[in-house]
């Protein structure tokens, strides 16, 4: 039997996919990060399993005692608290030692925070990049807004809501007019998602917020698409009737630039 990499919901229990909820019902052994936290979406939906722990502190220990179950053909599902094993989340040890020992592994596909907090955010993007959750401290976070000054692309990442606001004021402070847009209890009843400039962003959140949080970064300066472009759409708008500040804001989350600029070019 192959490993079943099983993606689970990333707030609301109603978004777990049926594929899931079959292999979690038929699974000799269900590895989860928190038992307690993965006995919730089995209940709600009626499963009963057998659950085993299976977190970055024992990854190592587990991953040694499963594989050979694993080899002896044992129907094994992986999942994590939330979204995909193995996106900042334990897994990747695992399923690396399965594929060595030509174990099949199967991946189940589901919710993921990365993409819906992408498209919730309004920029139009062909490609990404993910970084994870971001350093803590001012001297990790400024080499980031660094590195990421020139990339051409969105960046998504995951922070903590008690590292937030230091997080937006170092972004503010590098890059105060970069768009971002902070993505918070995602698919939940209390889901929101605050766009604009980094300075703006930043004073919206003086103080570290309630929830899960994901950060998505608007394409860096030097290659956020041809100004001209964005500044003739704009123009394009202007002329259909729309009011400048709503033409700007609109290229701005399509484009990626900011909104400001677009809109001083366009006066």
């Amino acid at each position: 039997m192959p490993l079943a990499v099983c993606a689970t919901p990333i707030g609301n229990l109603e978004d777990v996919t049926l594929r899931v909820l079959e292999e979690l019902r038929a699974a000799d052994t269900v590895l989860c990060e928190d038992t307690r936290h993965t006995r919730t979406l089995l209940s709600r939906h009626g499963i009963r399993a057998r659950l085993v722990s299976y977190h970055e502190h024992n990854e190592a220990k587990r991953t040694a005692e499963v594989l050979p179950r694993l080899v002896a053909g044992e129907r094994i599902a992986l999942v994590s608290d939330a979204g995909l094993p193995g996106i900042s989340d334990p897994g990747a040890r695992l399923i690396a030692a399965a594929i060595d020992a030509g174990v099949p592994v199967a991946v189940l596909p589901g919710p993921s925070a990365v993409e819906t907090a992408l498209v919730a955010s309004g920029i139009s993007a062909d490609r990404y990049q993910f970084l994870g959750f971001l350093p803590r401290g001012e001297r990790a976070l400024a080499k980031v807004w660094r590195e990421l000054e020139s990339w051409p692309h969105p960046a998504v990442a995951f922070e903590s809501p008690q590292r937030l606001p230091a997080t937006l004021q170092s972004l503010a402070r590098a890059q105060p007019e970069r768009f971002v847009a902070v993505c918070r209890e995602l698919t939940k009843r209390f889901e929101e998602v605050v766009r604009g400039g980094a300075s703006d962003v930043a004073e919206r959140f003086p103080d570290p917020p309630k929830g899960e949080i994901t950060i998505v970064l608007g394409p860096g300066r030097e290659s956020r698409g041809e100004l001209d472009d964005a500044v003739a759409a704009v123009a394009e708008l202007l002329a259909a009737g729309v009011p400048r500040r709503r033409a700007a804001d609109l290229v701005a989350r399509l484009t990626g630039r900011a909104r400001n600029e677009l809109y001083r070019r366009t006066l």
